[in-house]
């Protein structure tokens, strides 16, 4: 069996259910120290964090991971058992197949051959890998990087390996994420008989009006190749389940992603200022997931654009959509952050899968990518 295909069966075969990491960090960590490397293990309340660096100075250079994993769902549903890697057809199916133990191993098997062929490479490779990517995303990435401010560690160039791919490998580079913020309004009335609306204040009468607002705002147009910032609301929650009864209280979910035009606090408080306008008795409470981050035209950008546009036959799609990653918390720190990674398809489905063309393939993309960004042009690919 290839080397990558045998060691993303290995970190499969680990049930890694964030934040449990299940050794697959102490794995990779016991390869990249004998490839020269020196590891780090942050360990972080319950979450398991990795920081391996070979050369000194700049350009640094960080290929960031996470070695956790969404849970599988029922067991039953799926074709063979999630943690137990089994290539069907030219495919490898398991839990984290494609999001992201693919590419996790692929970061792994790149250095190793990177520093191998380069041993004296200019600037800093680093990996970071965390175990709470895929859950609360508290003690992973996000405190790692308070960390490194605190350390004064300076990152230039970021490329995180999320399944970043639409159809062929390398069809797509992501230059951006927007940003994420949640809000949970809990809207107060006075619970009473539906044959007494005098004697009550119905909270879901009352929030109509705000939440109609809300809901239809135009926030921008969109910036630059980011899509419009969105507000959907997506839980509502009043009443004791009989139909007689005035609730007291209304919950509303909602989650707005925005690009660079906004930040969270210039939203909370545009939103605030809409509910005080319509004179609601209410709480909101806020959780800021990150703020969204864009990577200009530059040399991350240039090279990836080439790499990837020989990889897959054509100029890749540059994008901003999606979700959120863990770059999120890397690009404050002033690195130019990008995303490269397998076919996304079928991440956190039933029978998660990647093609293991396409997983043999990785190691030499992420390799091309590191020996022209840390070479200056002495690259052999």
């Amino acid at each position: 069996m290839n080397d990558i295909v045998a060691l993303t069966c290995d970190l499969i075969a680990r049930p890694s259910v964030t934040p449990e990491d299940a050794g697959c960090q102490a794995l990779l960590a016991g390869r990249l120290q004998q490839a020269g490397f020196t590891c780090e293990h942050l360990r972080l309340g319950e979450v398991d964090n990795l920081w391996a660096t070979h050369g000194q100075g700049a350009p640094v250079l960080v290929l960031l991971g996470h070695t956790d994993v969404v849970p599988s769902g029922p067991v039953e549903a799926w074709t063979s058992d999630p943690f137990d890697p089994q290539i069907r057809d030219g495919v490898l199916y398991g839990r984290g197949a494609a999001d992201m133990k693919g590419s996790v191993a692929a970061f792994v098997v790149a250095a190793e051959q990177f520093v191998a062929a380069h041993p004296d490479h200019p600037g800093t490779l680093a990996v970071l890998l965390t175990s709470d990517e895929e859950g609360d995303a508290i003690d992973g990435v996000r405190r790692v990087a308070e960390l490194f401010r605190e350390r004064g560690q300076k990152i230039d160039w970021c490329i995180t390996g999320e399944p970043s791919s639409t159809a062929v490998l390398g069809d797509l580079l992501r230059v951006g994420r927007r940003g994420s913020l949640s809000g949970t309004l809990t809207v107060q009335g006075v619970q009473g008989h539906v044959a007494y609306p005098h004697k009550a204040r119905n909270p879901i009468h009352l929030a109509a009006a705000a939440l109609s607002e809300l809901t239809a705002r135009h926030w921008d147009d969109g910036f630059e190749s980011f899509p419009p910032t969105s507000l959907q609301v997506s839980n509502i929650h009043a009443g004791t389940g009989a139909n007689n009864v005035i609730p007291g209280e209304l919950q509303v979910l909602f989650n707005l992603r925005y690009n660079p035009l906004w930040n969270a606090p210039k939203l909370e408080q545009e939103i605030t200022a809409l509910l005080d306008r319509h004179g609601l008795e209410y709480r909101l409470k806020w959780h800021r997931s990150g703020e969204p981050f864009y990577t200009p035209e530059g040399t991350l950008r240039r090279v990836a654009r080439e790499v990837l546009g020989e990889f897959a036959g054509a100029a890749p799609e540059e994008s901003t959509g999606g979700g959120t990653s863990d770059a999120r918390f890397i690009a404050p720190l002033g690195a130019q952050c990008i995303e490269v990674g397998p076919v996304n398809a079928s991440i956190h489905q039933v029978d998660e899968n990647v093609s293991v063309a396409d997983l043999e393939k990785l190691p030499e993309l992420y390799r091309c990518l590191i020996e022209r960004l840390l070479t200056e042009g002495r690259a052999d690919c």
